[in-house]
């Protein structure tokens, strides 16, 4: 994961097409936040689905994605074609990450809806508003004749997405966040589900919550991929394999390795040989 602020578009690209060569890394992702959430709070941020589409035209093997959509930012319809769009550019290698977007303790996110004009609904609002975004979405990308929707969130006449996504019957769905009501989104319609971070020991707590609310609705808790975004050190490599192996311990077997900027040079290949590699005996091959 390479959060696109505070550096170069140039920077991101040299990381992900390094990436693209090595095949112990599987996926790439960018963030979706609009303004910097640390360092220089003027600093550059590009938007998140813009650069991953450049970047998926320049890259051939990953899968890539943004960690997480922002509900708030994009109607529903408009983020399919948005969505749809990527996956037809990377060839059918989209992973669709969304979830209700900053929390509303997180200061430094919460400023860019005033600054960019968006609507910061409160919590409820916003886990009831992306429920509702997924089946949209989902719909958008499976129908073949238009449909009307009426939530209580969203109304849609007419609504059709062409063209469709490359990916049978659909990209995947990932949805990240750690709160109960947005895992009660995510038991629904993820196929993956992301741990935005925090403890090993927190990540499997709400993993078996996530479980429980599974079962709640039939749904068999194993069909949805358990994801989790580490930080990487640089300085103490050992560290970050010891948080993986507890992770994969754990059940998470979709590691998102964080990478802070500025990248050292050959960054990913140094992830692959430094962090990968030596867990090889806890990895099992796609």
């Amino acid at each position: 994961m390479t959060a696109p602020a505070q550096v170069a578009y140039d920077d991101v690209l040299r990381v992900w097409r390094e990436a693209d060569g090595i095949p112990q890394i599987e996926h790439a992702w960018l963030f979706d936040h609009l303004m910097p959430l640390g360092g220089d709070p003027n600093g550059p941020t590009f938007e998140g689905w813009t650069l991953l589409s450049a970047l998926a035209a320049r890259t051939e093997r990953l899968r890539l994605g943004v960690m997480v959509t922002s509900n708030r930012f994009r109607p529903p319809a408009l983020l399919a074609k948005i969505a749809a769009t990527v996956d037809v550019v990377s060839g059918g290698r989209l992973e669709f990450g969304i979830g209700v977007g900053s929390r509303p303790d997180a200061p430094h996110a919460r400023r860019e809806y005033a600054a960019h004009g968006l609507t910061f609904h409160d919590s409820t609002h916003a886990v009831e508003s992306l429920a509702e975004a997924c089946t949209i979405i989902r719909r958008l990308w499976t129908e073949t004749a238009p449909f009307d929707f009426h939530g209580d969130h969203h109304h849609l006449t007419g609504a059709f997405c062409s063209p469709k996504p490359l990916q049978r019957p659909r990209p995947p769905i990932l949805i990240g966040g750690q709160a109960t009501p947005t895992l009660r989104v995510a038991a629904e319609h993820a196929d993956r589900w992301n741990m935005p971070g925090g403890s090993i020991e927190k990540a499997i707590g709400r993993s078996t919550a996530l479980d429980r609310l599974c079962i709640e609705i039939g749904r068999n808790p194993a069909e949805i991929t358990r994801s989790i975004v580490l930080p990487v050190s640089y300085d103490r490599p050992q560290d970050t394999r010891n948080t993986i192996r507890a992770a994969l311990d754990g059940g998470f077997s979709h590691i998102v390795l964080g990478l802070h900027a500025p990248y050292p040079p050959a960054v990913a290949r140094w992830a692959a040989d430094t962090i990968i590699a030596p867990l090889s005996d806890k990895i099992t091959a796609p």
